[in-house]
């Protein structure tokens, strides 16, 4: 077994701010910000002393609503320096899945900034708390969530009821050094840090409770599979609140020294700009991204050839992109994870030596320090090499468990600590594992995990709707659609459109059904379930989607 680090993640950057005191380690080149990590632990110590002056205490839980703005990581570190409990919050959400993820996880603190695409976060926590324009400050009283007190605002200009962000920085003058190191004496690696929210295999979201053990050590081995150093220079395009930002990238690079340049919101241009400005050694995203960049029309102009390693992950990876991202971006070391949020979230990775074949087909073999074994999904027994079944993992990665969710948690979770991913897959002799499929009803569409029974639930609210079945579709482009098989109460008429509208505004906008098919009936088995894998075929014949489908 791999020997695992046993120390917080302040604890981390304190070291790194020692070992490479001058090597960058955070870089937003059009704000002018090129903190060393010496720089930047400094300032991450002085957000944590402003947030213990607010009167925030270790195991409190403390959202962000925010797209990849240098405050994002600044409190991820900040935080973990006093034992708060960071809560990501997804860039997509609107206000019913705003409300239930504040609600559920008991935040007493919200930072936000003002607006991401087409989502006015201003409005939309205004309309799930209207008291918060009229209230004073960092004493919110709130009906329907009673735990949230201080919204703090990331950005120009200070919005009715919030605190601005730069007062959190003076605050955290006013506090002496050993308070905050009286604070950080009393973190316990096993602590929760971290919630991510996913609907594992049904219903709401979940939070999932990730440790400084869990994530140090995950972003270390991941890191490690790339071959980072402090000389290495990561261009993050993937979203912070995802595990792909917070892990796999911002991990990854702090455990190494390595310098971290992100996007703040992806686009192709951006990226290969950064990329070439900034000499960057590796790159991370979904295939959807890759392939963004790899067909925009100036994507011969740029110089791409300090580019080395990174990770592909997100959703299966077509093996011609794969071909063209090694060839044509120089990304000779490119690897493949796989995970889950559960599991922190690495499970697997390709090795920068693997061959491409490997790369491209199978997501790599197993983390160090973690195991895995294929059970059946009837008997719960191992099986051999080639044979299809479950994946599970164990681990110093598997996370502590669904907050407030006890029942949830020993579902996935047996007693024998192995997490149970849901997800079919086959194990060759050289332990390079192959997703096979999935044993729940999961769509991915362009690497955001998308649960149907969230959707139907929803979709359950329309006056019209006596019934609804939620699937994926094959999309050349996402991966996978959303589609909706719909039953409509006696006498009643609808059209797609309505059904669309009706979401919007309500739900992110990847999870609106892209197809939408008004039905009678479902197909059955005998004893009474619906058959949504025939639902699929139907539509795929339907849509005529056999190639991939989609634009």
């Amino acid at each position: 077994m791999a020997q695992q680090m046993e120390i917080t993640i302040g604890g981390l950057l304190d070291h790194m701010a020692e070992k490479h005191p001058l090597n960058e380690a955070l870089v937003y080149g059009e704000r002018g910000i090129r903190y060393t990590y010496r720089e930047f632990n400094e300032v991450c110590r002085q957000v944590a002393k402003g947030l213990l002056k607010l009167g925030i205490r270790k195991g409190d839980n403390v959202a962000i609503w925010a797209y990849n703005v240098p405050e994002w990581v600044i409190l991820q570190f900040a935080t973990a320096k006093i034992g708060a409990v960071l809560v990501t919050v997804n860039t997509a959400y609107k206000s019913t899945e705003l409300e239930y993820l504040l609600d559920q996880s008991d935040s007493s603190t919200l930072f936000m900034v003002k607006s991401w695409k087409d989502t006015d976060y201003i409005a939309t926590l205004t309309e799930v708390v209207p008291e918060l324009p009229a209230s004073r400050p960092g004493k919110l009283d709130s009906s329907r969530l009673p735990f949230l007190k201080t919204v703090v605002f990331i950005g120009e200009g200070t919005p009715d009821g919030m605190l601005n962000f730069t007062r959190i920085v003076e605050m955290g003058k006013e506090v002496p050094d050993a308070e905050l190191a009286a604070v950080e004496a009393t973190l316990d690696i096993h602590d929760t840090i971290n919630m991510q929210y996913t609907s594992g295999t049904t219903g709401f979201p979940k939070g999932v409770m990730l440790t400084h053990y869990n994530l140090v050590n995950n972003g270390f081995h991941i890191g490690e599979c790339m071959k980072f150093t402090e000389k290495d220079r990561l261009c993050i395009t993937v979203p912070f609140f995802h595990c792909f930002g917070s892990v796999l990238a911002v991990m990854a690079a702090v455990t190494h020294g390595t310098t971290m340049i992100p996007v703040e919101i992806f686009d192709p241009l951006k990226v290969l700009q950064t990329v070439e400005k900034e000499r960057c050694t590796a790159l991370h995203g979904v295939p959807t991204m890759f392939i963004a960049e790899l067909e925009h029309p100036e994507f011969s102009n740029f110089d791409l050839s300090t580019l080395r390693t990174g990770i592909m992950a997100g959703s299966v990876c077509p093996i011609e992109v794969m071909k063209r991202v090694v060839k044509d971006m120089h990304l000779t070391e490119i690897t493949s994870v796989y995970g889950q949020t559960e599991s922190s979230p690495g499970i697997t990775q390709s090795r920068t030596d693997d061959p491409i074949e490997l790369r491209v087909a199978t997501v790599g073999r197993v983390l160090p320090g973690a195991e895995v074994k294929i059970v059946d999904i009837e008997t719960g027994a191992s099986l051999p090499p080639g044979k299809q079944g479950e994946l599970c993992a164990r681990g110093y990665m598997v996370m502590k468990g669904y907050y407030k969710m006890p029942e949830e948690t020993a579902k996935v979770i047996d007693a024998d600590g192995w997490l149970h991913t849901g997800d079919l897959a086959v194990m060759d002799e050289n332990g390079y594992c192959k997703i096979t499929g999935r044993i729940k009803q999961m769509i991915i569409r362009g690497g955001e995990n998308i649960y149907p029974k969230e959707i139907e639930e929803f979709l359950y609210t329309h006056p019209k709707v006596a019934d609804v079945q939620i699937y994926g579709v094959p999309d050349r482009k996402y991966g996978e659609q959303v589609m909706a098989a719909v039953i409509l109460k006696k006498g009643e008429t609808m059209s797609d459109d309505e059904v669309k509208t009706f979401c919007k505004g309500k739900i992110a906008n990847y999870k609106i059904p892209r197809y939408v098919k008004f039905v009678d009936s479902y197909p059955m088995t005998a004893s009474g379930k619906i058959q949504k894998f025939k639902l699929r075929e139907m539509a795929i014949k339907e849509l005529q989607l056999e190639d991939g489908g989609g634009a």
